[in-house]
């Protein structure tokens, strides 16, 4: 597997983020407590919903076309000025039925919504475009950074009182700043574009916006339908524990937004073994950090949420749930960039259609019945439907094998390390509980012990994984070379 440095630097990037958003959402949730952090995750799940309304598949679509190196400027033009217009009729629908958005979110954030939905659009522009054009090592360090300016502007906000207001204002200003940003490193020449332009685009986007759908689906369903059901305090303690496991898909994600691209290249030039290859290595690594994460968060769940404040342990009760999921979504999502890279979008649909399908009864039916938890294995369960048809329809294309050597060592290397994490644990919890307010470093140690046993166990049962470090090393380390170069 050659990712390159490219999935490296946005490995690193999208890390760095993901620590910046961990502490501010620490001092959210101590600072405001669980209620005002639900508000906070219910009115972001609901521009990200809005905001599908406002794409129809767009963004895919642009990055689909501008990666084929065919009259980019003209394609970003075309999509720009489509998506100008639906946002516009959005926000206007916002403004009107602005007393039923205040109600379902519990607070009176109407306006708000509105000023997200137009600083998403200059974002979701520009990110479109540095993935369309193989920038993807500039659009994981501003992600980077646009979290960080997100963190410190809403944590300055939250600190002089404003509170929720803060939070969603500094949220908009972190967005817009990097937007900016990145619109300096795309440079787009101005084209007015051509009918054939935006039919082109339409004839990705018909198919790739329940893809769109599907994302939103798996990250805001459940946050959407718990808003209707249960205290906003249980949809905070959820959201939490839902954006930890997704800190857990960054490497699947990496390899995702770098191997889109590449396909979509290799798809044109005709080279089915590389699209072969791609996809294989895909499924080889997108389970690499997720893996340890469900065994890790089994056993150290409650005390990982405890940070948060202490209201926030009772997650313990779905975040395995929510990692499994996950697992199985990052999966699935491997095989639908491979459908879309090779201009299939169709039968990702099909795919797509299948899991909101099941999301979303499921979701109903299971929060109405059991509560909470049911989220959590609506959530789970649709995912797995959406990586059987992912599978189904990619298999039919692309003649890959399951990788199932190596995700079987990742499972051994991840129960091995459980054994040690807990033993850790049980030693620890024995000695150090004289030792006030010791839960953090204590977390922090046992997950940094789990790391470095995780990999090391790793690193001496895969032959594979080894060269797999060695190919993406900046220096040479012949000796780990067991395979060759591929």
């Amino acid at each position: 597997m050659r990712l390159g440095q490219t999935s490296v630097v946005y490995l690193v990037s999208k890390f760095g983020g993901s620590i910046l958003g961990f502490f501010a959402t620490i001092y959210f949730t101590r600072t405001l407590g669980e209620e005002i952090y639900g508000f906070y995750a219910v009115t972001l799940a609901l521009v990200s919903w809005l905001g599908i309304v406002k794409s129809v598949g767009f963004g895919q679509a642009i990055v689909k076309r501008m990666s084929e190196e065919e009259e980019p400027d003209a394609f970003l033009a075309a999509g720009t000025a489509v998506k100008t217009a639906l946002t516009l009729v959005v926000a206007l629908g916002v403004l009107v039925f602005r007393g039923q958005v205040n109600a379902y979110v519990g607070q009176p954030v109407a306006e708000f919504v509105v000023l997200l939905l137009v600083v998403s659009i200059l974002s979701g522009l520009v990110n479109s475009a540095l993935k369309g054009s193989h920038r993807v090592h500039v659009y994981a360090p501003l992600s980077t950074a646009k979290q960080g300016i997100q963190s410190v502007v809403m944590v300055g906000l939250v600190y002089v009182g404003w509170e929720l207001s803060g939070m969603l204002l500094g949220h908009a200003i972190g967005a817009a700043l990097i937007a900016a940003v990145g619109l300096w490193f795309v440079k787009p020449a101005f084209v007015v574009p051509r009918w054939r332009h935006v039919a082109s685009l339409f004839e990705f986007a018909k198919f790739s916006w329940l893809g769109s759908i599907q994302k939103k689906t798996f990250s805001d369903m459940d946050i959407l339908v718990l808003g209707l059901f249960v205290p906003s305090g249980l949809t905070g303690i959820y959201a939490v524990a839902y954006a930890l496991s997704e800190f857990l898909d960054i490497f699947s994600n990496a390899i995702r937004n770098t191997l889109f691209p590449e396909l979509s290249k290799r798809a044109a030039d005709d080279d089915d073994d590389m699209i072969r290859m791609l996809t294989n290595d895909a499924l080889s690594y997108a389970g690499l950090f997720l893996i340890p994460g469900i065994v890790g968060g089994t056993i150290l769940g409650d005390r990982l949420l405890r940070i948060y404040g202490d209201g926030f342990a009772v997650g313990a009760r779905v975040l395995p749930i929510l990692l499994v999921g996950v697992l199985a979504y990052s999966y699935a999502k491997q095989l639908l960039n491979t459908l879309n890279g090779i201009d299939r979008p169709d039968l990702a649909f099909r795919a797509n259609a299948a899991f909101i399908g099941s999301n979303l009864v499921l979701n109903l039916v299971l929060v109405y019945s059991i509560g909470w938890v049911g989220a959590a294995i609506a959530t789970a369960t649709s995912a797995g439907v959406g990586l059987l048809f992912g599978f189904y329809y990619t298999r039919q294309h692309v003649s890959f094998t399951i990788p199932t050597g190596e995700i079987a060592r990742q499972w051994v290397a991840a129960l091995l390390m459980g054994g040690v994490v807990y033993a850790a644990r049980y030693l620890g919890e024995a000695n150090w509980a004289w030792i006030a307010d010791y839960n953090a470093v204590f977390v922090v140690g046992l997950v940094g012990l789990g790391a470095v046993v995780y990999f090391a166990i790793l690193f001496g049962i895969s032959t594979e994984f080894r060269t797999t470090v060695a190919n993406n090393l900046p220096f040479e380390i012949p000796y780990l070379r067991d395979h060759g170069d591929r």
